[in-house]
């Protein structure tokens, strides 16, 4: 009995081995993971199939409670039996694959059992059934639940489906006799190699899941901790500038003897071994770089010869070319290079996937950031086209004008002209000003609109003097008071009034111009902020790209909010509070 244990072993040992190798076959590791995938049970079939095959033919001979021989047998007569670890065959396909697999297996188990010959052999055809269809079903129930058994199931399935093989025999067998022998001689040895068995497959299928698992929870701790390293440098574009820091942050965390990073002609950087001839602000020479750039495609050079460089004193060895992408095309490339042979590995490989894909993110990010900007910068731009002409040309009408009954008061109104624009030029320069300049632009404004206009409007501030320094977008208060000029006081001449108001709310400014005219007309209200909207004394749009604007710099937290009734309108917005020096 000892005997026919240690043999069993040498036959599970064999097993354990092949599954070994299989689970360091990058293949074998993705059937894993996709096991419930038709292609991925075809598969399991197949290779569990060969796995009972083999079993049966490996098989030790047992004749009257001995062994007879350990050779591998094509055929037995009809007085002696198979100990052999079809069992655990069937019973791991089912844990892996699940019925579909098991069953399957178990058939064609059976039906070379029944081929090798041997006393009662048509009993393991019915035997190879039931345990499949017991050991799928527990491995369906698993899979179902994205997970394995446990080793301890393991070894407790594997030891009920040998006590069901070692059942069978008992029931089915023409001679009980003869079979309550066979079964006293190979039960305990094959019920407890088919429970090891099981439980050490099972083990090396989960140890492996779980340092891929290891594995791969470093790698993510490791590109997470570069992406946070290296956002504040592309965000600015891909550059000399921005490249160097990323790459020294990359040989620094990674295990690699070189980092570079291009553009699509230049080599942007170079960090590390080969840095005397691979130098930044110099086209590209080496061959790899540029069939990345040309395909997009990732490349692995494992030879000097590969990597393509001309200078023949260069010891860089190998190299994984990435390319970097910007809205689907190629902006440049990132390359790890290695001084030595065999240092590339899968990992490496998938590391340098994952952080291509990052750094081409945040070059995407910093260039949504930049046209961002511009089309803010353009919307001020604008802004200026639409208002200065039209207030230029009626200023200048009003200086001639008093001219000649009023030069003293013409001369200031000059000097106030001037200001008013001096200050457009400054807003047109900057996102944001002083509260305080703002309101210098303001009363230029109104200085000449007074000048057209006596005694038509009055303006009140209700502002402290502690918010002059706060910074908000240049020309926002004017607009609002410009647009209460034009709508709010239509065919009236006298107590037109407009109220400039800042109050400190919940960490923001809360700017708003009040009137009491006659109050928006319901049907505009909507319209007023989202779209132009025409009217008598202009285009409409100011409102709109002043709206813009504020949600282009703040967000929608910042956007116009009109009230409105037969009273008058107020018109206001939330700045966020920011008391620092005016922006340069």
């Amino acid at each position: 009995m000892f005997n026919l244990f240690i043999l069993l072993l040498e036959r599970v040992g064999l097993i354990i081995i092949i599954a070994y190798i299989l689970m360091n076959i990058n293949h074998f590791k993705t059937i894993m993971s996709a096991r419930e995938k038709l292609r991925a049970q075809i598969e399991l079939t197949i290779l569990f199939s060969l796995f009972a095959i083999i079993s049966n033919f490996t098989g030790i001979e047992i004749e009257h409670g001995k062994i007879i021989s350990s050779n591998i047998y094509y055929h037995l007569n009809n007085e002696t039996s198979l100990a052999n670890t079809r069992v655990l065959t069937i019973g791991m396909s089912g844990l892996i694959g699940g019925p579909f697999v098991a069953i399957i297996v178990g058939i064609i188990s059976g039906l070379s059992r029944i081929l090798i010959g041997g006393a009662n052999a048509y009993i393991y055809l019915f035997s190879s059934v039931i345990i499949a269809l017991i050991s799928g079903f527990y491995g369906y129930r698993t899979m179902r639940h994205n997970r394995y058994p446990t080793v301890l199931i393991g070894a407790m399935i594997g030891l009920i489906n040998e006590s069901i093989q070692m059942a069978c025999i008992l029931i089915f067998a023409d001679d009980v006799s003869n079979a309550w022998a066979l079964v006293k001689f190979i039960a305990l040895p094959m019920i407890l190699i088919n429970s090891i068995g099981t439980a050490l497959f099972l083990s090396i299928i989960l140890s492996t899941l779980k340092q891929e698992e290891q594995t791969r929870a470093i790698q993510t701790h490791d590109v997470l901790e570069l992406a946070n390293k290296t956002l504040p440098y592309f965000r600015s574009g891909l550059n000399e500038k921005s490249a160097r820091p990323v790459a020294e942050i990359i040989l620094r965390l990674m295990k690699v003897s070189a980092v570079a990073i291009t553009n699509k002609t230049d080599i942007l950087t170079h960090v590390g071994a080969g840095s005397d001839h691979h130098v930044a602000k110099k086209e590209i020479i080496t061959n790899l770089s540029k069939e990345v750039i040309r395909t997009g495609q990732l490349k692995e050079a494992n030879s000097k010869e590969d990597i393509g460089c001309n200078n023949p004193n260069c010891p860089l060895r190998e190299a994984i070319v990435v390319p970097l992408m910007t809205n689907g095309n190629v902006a440049g490339t990132l390359k790890f290079y290695f001084t030595d042979y065999n240092h590339i590995t899968t990992s490496t490989k998938q590391l340098a996937r994952g952080l291509a894909d990052i750094f081409s993110s945040q070059l995407e990010l910093g260039l949504a950031e930049t046209q961002s900007k511009l089309l803010r910068d353009a919307e001020i731009k604008s802004l200026q086209a639409q208002v200065n002409p039209h207030f230029f040309f009626n200023a200048i009408n009003t200086i001639s004008a008093l001219v000649r009954i009023d030069s003293e008061k013409a001369r200031k109104l000059l000097l106030q002209l001037s200001q008013f624009f001096r200050s457009n030029l400054q807003g047109a320069r900057n996102s944001t000003i002083t509260l305080e300049k703002e309101l210098q632009q303001v009363k230029a404004y109104l200085s000449l609109e007074q000048a057209r206009f006596p005694d038509r409007f009055t303006i009140k501030y209700h502002i402290d003097d502690a918010y002059k320094q706060v910074l908000i977008p240049p020309f926002i208060i004017q607009i609002l008071v410009e647009n209460a000029i034009k709508h709010a006081f239509k065919h009236r001449r006298k107590d037109n009034i407009i109220c400039v108001d800042v109050q400190y709310k919940e960490a923001s400014l809360k700017l708003s111009v009040s009137d009491n005219g006659h109050g928006i007309a319901p049907e505009k209200l909507p319209s007023l902020g989202q779209i132009s909207v025409a009217s008598e004394t202009g285009t409409g749009s100011a409102l709109e790209n002043l709206n813009r604007r504020l949600t282009g710099l703040y967000g929608s937290n910042a956007k116009l909010h009109f009230d409105t009734s037969k009273h008058g309108t107020t018109v206001s917005c939330m700045i966020p509070y920011h008391l620092i020096k005016e922006e340069r």
